[in-house]
């Protein structure tokens, strides 16, 4: 058992209150269960009880056993003075305020429906992935829609959070963390490090002052990254004649990266990094104004196409330095140029929305995902085999979302679907 369930217990009061007392033998009536407080303190603020005669106001402490009391070293902290009410599972101990007076106690495990107990034992064993499959058909179509949304809104709102660590290492300099969110999106998983190594490797700054050039541009990103130490053809050295000469007009790190942090394996050319740094040569070169650009477009095909602008002619007819293509490669595929619309785009309205106040750029990011399809991934397919579907992008970050943040850790007391699950079986329902 996780106290979580003895939260969701006390916050919805499903449990037995005839005769209910204090293990002091106290009548107790709960007047207020008070508001569930996720901050540090007390698990619950502005808790109104009845003990006997007199009325208490404060907060009330939930615990597995009483004696976790101790184990969380609540008895030396101040904040735990104001607790008119320990909930607990076990009443194994008394236990004490820091004045040494002692808190009243209420035991839950004879009070608590055995049905109930069963069914979030189900839950929190179940040997799925999705905790809840064996009761997702029994659950509400609406309920599984307003928890998919509001998974969706806490996941654009962490994303923002990321975004904002990002602008605040940089100074709150937001085209650099434009940029830097871009290149760890242009690096989608495998090689989300080293692009955002390259990021700080190529500062934006020295980025923009070269946007004329896709040449230099390229000299400028493949030297940083570590791909011209050795000469592997004709082109290959005049970048690195051109790397050396920029790196030293603006003092860059030399041999900043390293081939080994850049990932090939299980690859296709297509997706090679070398490739991917070829396209953010040309997308650069389209377009170095990337804050702007993201923040303030309107055309989603629009910004897709400038994420689909054609590499140099070398890279059209190479994926790697020396080695030719079978095939032309003019440009980013439609597939991953609207992957990094939904890694690079949205994160950056939510990040920009929660630093500036602007609830509407939140919005604008739902609504671009919404526009877009998006293929199923390994997590989406868990909700589709219980019969959900995806119609847009939108679905599969709100799957995404209820996955990594719900049913992966068993957060099923927090979540809607296994509430509501909760309160189909609960004695009251």
């Amino acid at each position: 058992m996780k106290e979580d369930f003895l939260h969701y217990i006390w916050r919805h009061q499903y449990f037995v209150k005839t005769n209910l007392a204090t293990t002091d033998g106290e009548l107790l009536q709960v007047l207020r269960v008070g508001y569930y407080n996720t901050d540090t303190g007390p698990d619950f603020k502005e808790t109104i009880l009845k003990i006997g005669d007199v009325e208490w106001s404060g907060s009330a402490e939930v615990h597995i056993r009483a004696s976790d009391w101790y184990r969380h070293q609540h008895q030396t902290d101040a904040k735990y003075d104001q607790v008119v009410l320990h909930v607990v599972w076990e009443a194994d101990k008394a236990v004490h305020r820091q004045d040494g007076s002692q808190v009243p106690v209420l035991e839950l495990k004879n009070r608590v429906d055995l049905k109930l107990l069963h069914t979030y034992e189900q839950l929190q064993q179940a040997r799925s992935t999705i905790p809840c499959a064996a009761f997702w058909p029994a659950v509400p179509e609406v309920t599984k829609l307003s928890m998919m949304e509001r998974s969706l809104i806490e996941r654009l709102e962490l994303k923002g959070e990321e975004g904002l660590q990002i602008a605040r290492a940089y100074g709150n300099d937001w085209e650099q963390t434009a940029y830097h969110i871009l290149l760890r999106a242009l690096g989608f998983k495998t090689n989300q490090l080293a692009f955002e190594q390259l990021a700080k490797a190529v500062p934006q700054k020295v980025v923009r002052q070269h946007q004329a050039s896709q040449f230099q541009l390229e000299a400028l990103l493949f030297g940083q990254a570590g791909f011209l130490n050795e000469a592997q053809d004709d082109y290959t050295l005049i970048l690195q004649k051109e790397h050396a000469f920029l790196s030293h007009k603006y003092k860059l790190q030399p041999l900043a990266m390293q081939l080994h942090q850049w990932n090939f394996l299980r690859m296709r050319p297509g997706n090679f990094p070398t490739m991917r740094i070829a396209q953010l040569a040309a997308l650069l070169h389209h377009e170095a104004g990337i804050f702007s650009n993201l923040l303030e477009s309107s055309d989603m095909k629009a910004v897709v196409s400038w994420f689909r602008s054609e590499v140099s002619e070398y890279w059209q007819q190479h994926y790697m330095f020396g080695r030719k293509s079978k095939a032309s490669q003019a440009a980013m595929g439609k597939s991953s140029a609207q992957n990094l619309f939904i890694n690079a785009v949205v994160p950056l309205l939510a990040a920009y929305g929660s630093y500036s106040g602007n609830r509407r750029l939140l919005d604008k990011a739902i609504d671009v995902l919404e526009q877009l399809r998006e293929e199923s991934n390994q997590y989406t397919r868990k909700y589709e085999d219980l019969g959900w579907r995806a119609k847009s992008a939108a679905d599969n970050q709100a799957a995404l979302g209820l996955y990594k943040l719900y049913c992966a850790p068993v957060n099923c007391m927090h979540c809607g679907v296994g509430n509501k699950i909760m309160k189909q079986n609960s004695p009251a329902a």
